[in-house]
């Protein structure tokens, strides 16, 4: 006989309590505790898919053949880029982001852009009417992309035995309900179980399973954080809704790099790949102001050059402000620090504004060198050349500190058409000059930047 009790589910970790309790047992965190309400010793229908698959048995190490995996195409090159190198089969890849932000629309344009596979697109969210009308808005066909509107995850196991998809996208999985527990969907325990689900599904048949996650309003996952630990590939979708841009990066990756991320613009037909991050990253200026400093960056194994916009004023209100978009914080302060402390600059009682251009952000410590020079060009009123880049680590002794992958950054600078580049001279020893036409300038202090900048 099923009976009704009342727990509590801890929403970082998932651990499970009598009673509520301010501090998590398990993982340590604080009010993370929250009450639902689920029905036990109820007999639920088990689960289709475990026909499907064979018993395991163990195997030495040394009798399993390592050979390359077979990855699938998503016709697609930036989503292909950030999972890796194509999709592994049998992957469970969760997509978060913000509502709004394109998550729908990304998966059915792969979706329909697959016509050589068969796949399953589970919406919890909308009916099929209203998929139909977003992919004419794409306007891509493909008689292989199956749209089903089901929450129960019995049902859907059911429809996948029948159909046998190679492909399946969830939307969302916060929408998914299972009968092996009584509870509300989108509770910490229905997520668990049913991702749980999904993901024996996925290896058991060598399917691979699309989960596209809603995100709260910290930016994170909602759910539990186990969610993220049981999925292969955790991908963040990100950007501002006021803007066409979208960025695609990797959190966590089992199958490829963790640092790569894909680049989208949004339009009235979908979302279009940019092959060429530089042309949404550079702005187009018609004459030099200043504050604008460019650096070479890199995501990744993709190397692109990026906008830093600074802006040094005297502070109104007596307190000095320090303001970034896509910037940490904490690097502008001890950026200013060091300006400060080894170079003379007065800018504790100045306000300093940092944007990085197009909407990214950035963690690349290489890009240390162009914030200086952004911010020293601002608080000079002295416009730098559109036609240099800057690609170096600042130290808290004033030092320019080498990079890594200098030559792809040096490569990008004079493919673009960049005159002249500053690195550190530690980066200099062993570069082949000769295949550059871009003027390389190694230097090895914020002292001689602001020399060789200013005079």
């Amino acid at each position: 006989m099923a009976k009704t009790k009342t727990v509590f589910f801890c929403r970082n970790c998932g651990n499970e309590s009598p009673k509520w309790i301010g501090k998590c047992n398990a993982c340590g965190e604080w009010n993370t505790y929250s009450e639902e309400t689920i029905v036990t010793g109820k007999a639920g229908k088990q689960v289709s898919y475990n026909k499907l698959g064979t018993k395991s048995k163990p195997i030495a190490i040394n009798d399993i053949v390592a050979g390359k995996e077979q990855r699938i195409d998503m016709q697609n090159a930036e989503l292909n880029r950030v999972l890796g190198g194509g999709l592994v089969p049998g992957s469970l890849i969760l997509i978060g982001g913000e509502p709004g932000i394109g998550k729908s629309t990304l998966m059915l344009q792969v979706a329909l852009a697959l016509k050589n596979l068969k796949v399953l697109y589970i919406s919890g969210e909308e009916s099929q009417q209203q998929i139909k009308m977003r992919a004419d808005r794409i306007g891509i066909h493909n008689e292989n992309c199956y749209i089903l509107a089901e929450t129960s995850t019995s049902e859907i196991f059911a429809h996948f035995e029948t159909l046998q998809p190679e492909i399946i996208i969830v939307d969302s999985i916060q929408t998914l309900q299972s009968d092996q527990i009584e509870a509300s969907a989108g509770s910490i325990s229905q997520i668990r179980e049913t991702a749980a689900e999904m993901m024996k599904l996925a290896k058991m048949t060598n399917v691979p399973v699309f989960l596209i996650g809603h995100i709260t309003k910290d930016g994170s996952i909602a759910g539990p954080k186990v969610l993220e630990h049981i999925v292969d590939t955790v991908i963040q979708f990100e950007g501002d809704r006021h803007y066409g841009f979208r960025i695609l990066r990797a959190v966590k990756n089992r199958f490829g790099s963790a640092s790569e991320l894909g680049i989208f613009e949004m339009n009235a037909s979908g979302l279009r790949e940019v092959n060429n991050p530089s042309e949404i990253l550079l702005s187009q200026r018609e004459e030099n102001v200043s504050g604008v400093a460019i650096s070479a960056m890199v995501e990744g194994l993709r190397p692109m050059l990026i906008e830093t916009q600074a802006l040094v004023s005297t502070a109104a209100y007596g307190t000095p402000q320090r303001s970034v978009t896509g910037f940490d914080l904490r690097r502008l302060n001890m950026l200013l620090a060091v300006l400060e402390k080894r170079s003379g600059f007065r800018l504790s009682a100045k306000d300093v504004f940092l944007n990085i251009a197009g909407g990214i952000r950035v963690d690349d410590p290489a890009i240390d060198l162009s914030v200086i020079a952004a911010v020293l060009s601002s608080s000079e009123d002295i416009p730098l050349d559109s036609k240099l880049a800057f690609a170096a680590e600042v130290g808290l002794s004033g030092e320019i500190r080498a990079v890594n992958r200098i030559e792809a950054r040096i490569s990008e600078a004079d493919k673009l058409g960049f005159e002249k580049i500053f690195i550190s001279k530690y980066n200099f020893r062993g570069i082949d000059v000769s295949k550059f036409h871009i003027e390389i300038v190694p230097v090895s202090s914020v002292n001689e930047v602001f020399a060789l900048l200013f005079g």
